[in-house]
């Protein structure tokens, strides 16, 4: 019997096949989703908000779903990539894509900050180290009004036109800015697969499954636990720094434990530990947000709801249940 009768004979086996081939090419198949994503939305801005918000849960998935580490701090991650790249381009002139740069490093560098603080606790305890000092870092940056705007928020990030290799792309128009910002999930996205995929991948996912055996087996854990926060806080950073391009105006709320609160349930609602399912929880839950608010002024309280039928009847997330029935 050859290979397709056998395949044929084994219903389970073709599913099977297909999961394998779409675990290996995730990163392929979720970027044709992205560039396909914003022509059947009906509001391209509210497409580049599931986009960044997206790449903001992927970094915190990263750390609480792949490694199993739960953080209240994540919106200083976010909050600071957004505030520095704002930063370099209205204090220092710097061009567009060299603020994304410092973005995306001032996370880096905010989360091993945080991380050389808090990453020695376990549990709750880290919860709430990171908490706090997330909080720490929402009043300097509150008090450093000469640079920030304080309560008003950073201001003046206008970038209309976006040069590349001498290719101007209209950075006001709607469309255009998605698949510019679309550019860089894509390649956080084959990034993060490569993480995922390396040996260093595999690290990750020993400490989580047994922290206490893991350093028999010759792992740091405290390294592993350091450069996944590190890895985390460079995705929040790029997330941040696009939200920045995105709004043109950095608001304080962006450093809010409401935004930490928020990557939370974004990644519940899709799924940890999924590789796609941060972006289906920001698309749940920002497309929920945005239809129930034109009803009513409570969206909280339906979104709520929402979150406690996911969590309590899809424990696995929405896309972590489809995939747990496709695998079957």
């Amino acid at each position: 019997m050859n290979e397709l009768s056998q395949t044929l004979a084994q219903p389970g086996a073709a599913s099977a096949s297909w999961f394998d081939f779409a675990k290996r090419h995730r990163a392929i198949l979720a970027s044709i989703f992205v560039l396909l994503f914003p022509l059947v939305m009906p509001f391209t801005a509210l497409a580049v908000n599931i986009l960044i918000y997206g790449l903001y849960a992927v970094g915190f998935n990263l750390l609480f779903g792949y490694l199993g580490l739960l953080s209240f701090g994540h919106a200083a991650l976010f909050g600071t990539g957004s505030y520095l790249c704002g930063i370099a381009i209205v204090h220092f002139g710097l061009p567009w894509y060299a603020a994304i740069i410092v973005g995306t490093l001032a996370g880096a560098v905010m989360a091993a900050a945080i991380g050389a603080l808090a990453i020695r606790t376990r549990g709750i305890y880290f919860a709430m180290v990171t908490m706090a000092l997330s909080q720490c870092v929402f009043y300097l940056f509150y008090q450093a009004v000469d640079w920030t705007g304080g309560e008003n928020g950073l201001r003046g990030i206008n970038v209309r036109v976006i040069d590349i290799f001498g290719l101007k792309l209209d950075f006001i128009d709607p469309l255009k800015r998605y698949y510019v910002i679309a550019a860089f999930v894509i390649l956080a996205l084959f990034v993060l697969s490569r993480i995922l995929a390396s040996p260093f991948g595999a690290v990750i996912e020993a400490v989580r499954e047994n922290e206490a055996r893991a350093p028999a087996s010759g792992y740091n854990v405290t390294l592993t636990r350091l450069i996944t926060f590190i890895l985390s806080g460079a995705f929040c950073g790029l997330a941040g720094a696009l939200m920045a391009l995105h709004l043109s105006i950095v608001p304080i709320e962006i450093l809010h434990i409401e935004t930490s609160g928020m990557v939370v349930m974004m990644s519940l609602l899709g799924g940890m530990g999924t590789f796609f399912g941060p972006f289906v929880g920001a698309a749940v839950f920002l497309m929920l947000e945005n239809m129930v608010s034109l009803w009513t002024v409570h969206w909280q309280l339906f979104v709520g709801a929402v979150f406690m039928i996911c969590v309590l009847f899809f424990p696995a997330g929405i896309w972590g249940t489809i995939l747990k029935w496709v695998n079957k």
